[in-house]
């Protein structure tokens, strides 16, 4: 008796569904379907997806399509993990942003999300020693989405940037797990001093709109940061803080902040 093998594709009920959306959206739209196939039909995997469309967006006269899709590639085939923070960012988005209706919409339209993918490139290229391209996603992921991520900053998964303009993420910054910021957050220094200047922000916290955390100051996990507060010193775990400058107000109000997205006051004193 002759044994046969037949390969089985393998199974990934994400792109699948991302793929359906897609049909669905040329169906309802057909003037969409020149760039719905060319930035999802036309791959059959979500990396090849997201190479596509991180190089289409930061194409320039300066570097060609074909190299930062080349470049983008390598990445995903040499470090796995970079697609599956992919996924696990854009989940965030989905489960997070009440516009985010489809996991489509945050591949095809939403800044963040996009930015966010070029920057994790732009951090494997700066471990691998190759800075000045790494500057190089920088410069334009700053010049087409208005987000400036430093390629050093080291930044977890589930990551969701609502609205997502005006960003800065400091070169000594780090970012954990399932953090949600809103748009003009900054992450940055006090000055002129070198070495270990930026935040640490712990898992699952919540910042809001405009708030600024200057200086190698720790976020404790599972904390909110009320927008447009100015924040100069370590903050505890699970608690609030609000104002110019930022105390403590309150306890985070939930297990989750960055899940909840709860960036209301409620019994606080």
């Amino acid at each position: 008796m002759v044994e046969t093998h037949a390969r089985i594709a393998p199974v990934d009920p994400v792109w699948d569904r991302i793929a359906q959306e897609a049909r669905d959206a040329v169906a309802k739209e057909p003037l969409m379907g020149a760039l719905v196939h060319a930035c999802i039909l036309h791959h059959k995997k979500i990396e090849k997806a997201l190479s596509y469309r991180i190089a289409a967006k930061l194409a320039s006269n300066e570097m060609s399509m074909v190299v930062l899709r080349e470049i983008a590639d390598q990445a995903y085939d040499e470090m796995p993990d970079l697609v599956e923070a992919a996924r696990a960012d854009l989940m965030a988005v989905y489960e997070r942003d009440p516009a985010c209706h489809r996991l489509l919409q945050p591949i095809l339209f939403f800044k963040g999300y996009q930015a966010m993918q070029a920057y994790r490139i732009a951090h494997w290229l700066w471990n691998r020693g190759q800075r000045d391209l790494a500057y190089f996603f920088q410069m334009r992921v700053s010049e087409i989405f208005g987000i400036d991520i430093h390629p050093a900053a080291r930044i977890g998964r589930g990551i969701m940037i609502d609205h997502a303009h005006s960003i800065v993420i400091g070169e000594t910054a780090v970012v954990g797990n399932n953090v949600s910021m809103l748009h003009s957050v900054t992450l940055g220094g006090t000055g002129k001093e070198d070495e270990d200047r930026h935040p640490k922000i712990g898992d699952g916290v919540l910042i809001g709109a405009g708030a600024k955390i200057l200086g190698n100051i720790k976020v404790g996990h599972c904390s909110r940061i009320a927008a447009g507060s100015v924040v100069l010193k370590e903050v505890p775990p699970c608690t609030t803080v609000a104002g110019v400058p930022a105390r403590i107000v309150g306890e985070a109000g939930c297990e989750h902040p960055s899940v909840e997205m709860d960036q209301l006051f409620r019994d606080q004193h």
